[in-house]
């Protein structure tokens, strides 16, 4: 039973930090229709970032999770500004090329920068260690993890649905020119979700240093799970993506957990059944 609660435990605080580091990808491709493959180049960036400011310039540990989303979010706006807006409409292959291109240049600059070695922090002595509770410990860590990602989810889902921001941004992915001649900004708009989306990566990436590890191959390592979180959940939404990633997330833990031999294809068997089954989608209408 308490290998049970610790399993469940882990595998929620996985799905969540899964969830923060693959939401910004759901939003670029589901709202803004980019398909964005260098999204974990970002979540690179604010793990570096966190690194710096933690191990090496001795800045406390929350304001380095601040430093690192908001310097995330800056870099995704000025690389929107420069580069992504040229594609905007462009065929999706068109993307998928350049993102990938760019993944190799930013995992080249971090191997330059920082070596290639896997970087490590510490963490401050009120996230180390465990909790008892019942008889079970619990990881101080993987509790601040659940509660800080579950806040993110809240905050972005009320953002993009019950705002005047979410409201117009849904008017100018639905209709650009019908929105600009409503006098809607439609590029500073698009500006400021790709900010939004590359923030929470760079969030995401400073939190999994303890959980993931970090290093250059970090945006290509991890690839596959964002993809797949954004398949699973679905691209057009914010609890879709949640939910699968809270899902595979306890599925992953614990075939690595209590099937070790195939724990690494739980994940991916798990994403074929689900697709057959909700090929749209977990909170998708079903098809007729």
């Amino acid at each position: 039973m308490a290998a049970a609660i610790t399993v469940l435990l882990d595998g929620v605080a996985s799905g969540m930090l899964l969830f923060v580091l693959s939401v910004g990808l759901s939003v670029t491709l589901g709202l803004m229709n980019v398909v964005n493959l260098a999204h974990g180049a970002f979540g690179m960036v604010g793990g570096y970032v966190c690194v710096v400011l933690l191990s090496r310039a001795g800045v406390p540990f929350l304001p380095s999770l601040a430093a690192a989303t908001l310097v995330a979010a800056a870099l995704g706006w000025v690389l929107e500004r420069l580069l992504y807006v040229r594609l905007y409409g462009r065929d999706h292959l068109d993307q998928v090329l350049f993102s990938i291109g760019l993944v190799f240049v930013m995992g080249a600059a971090a191997d330059w920068l920082m070596g290639a070695r896997q970087q490590l922090i510490q963490l401050p002595e009120w996230l180390s260690g465990r909790v008892e509770f019942a008889g079970i410990g619990l990881g101080r860590y993987r509790i601040f993890l659940i509660l800080l990602c579950g806040a993110v989810a809240a905050g972005l889902h009320f953002g993009l649905v019950r705002t005047r921001f979410g409201a117009r941004l849904r008017a100018a992915v639905d209709d650009g020119v019908v929105a600009r001649g409503m006098g809607l900004p439609v590029g500073r708009i698009f500006s400021l979700t790709f900010a939004l989306g590359s923030g929470l990566a760079g969030l995401g990436g400073a939190l999994g240093v303890e959980v993931l590890g970090l290093d250059p191959n970090f945006p290509l390592k991890y690839l596959v799970y964002f993809l797949v979180v954004v398949a699973v959940g679905g691209a057009n939404s914010v609890i879709g993506p949640f939910v699968a990633a809270i899902l595979l997330g306890v599925l992953d833990v614990a075939g690595k957990y209590w099937v070790p031999q195939v724990g690494a294809f739980v994940i991916y068997t798990a994403m074929v059944v689900l697709l057959l089954a909700r090929p749209d989608g977990l909170l998708a209408k079903a098809r007729s």
